[in-house]
């Protein structure tokens, strides 16, 4: 049964910081991009940050510099470090993966989490 399950979200108060966790079973995710999105109250599913199956990482222009994506192979997991949150970052996040190659498309993931709340006031 593949999963994908986030865990980390809560309440911060702007300038604070919160990790995210992605846990993957049912199948590994060495080869796999793997992604962060987030749905603002309001407002459609929108790219954050990937990370490449070597590592590479990309972010979006609001998050750069404040955010920081991480996988780690070996737990079959993956993490988006969260610091200087702003109130414009609230939102439910969500995890996903895609197979070949990285997209910040979302119907081009195969997999994702239920997505896990962060509000930053």
């Amino acid at each position: 049964h593949v999963q994908l399950v986030e865990s980390g979200g809560g309440s911060v108060r702007p300038g604070g910081s919160l990790r995210l966790s992605c846990a993957a079973s049912g199948y590994e995710i060495t080869q796999y991009c793997l992604a962060w999105f987030r749905r603002a109250p309001g407002k459609g599913r929108e790219w954050i940050a990937w990370i490449t199956h070597a590592h590479s990482p990309s972010y979006d222009r609001s998050v750069k510099g404040r955010f920081t994506i991480s996988r780690d192979n070996t737990k079959n997991t993956f993490d988006l470090e969260m610091d200087n949150l702003k109130p414009e970052d609230s939102g439910t996040y969500y995890c996903a993966s895609r197979r070949f190659g990285c997209s910040t498309q979302e119907n081009l993931h195969e997999y994702w989490g239920q997505g896990t709340q962060v509000t930053v006031s």
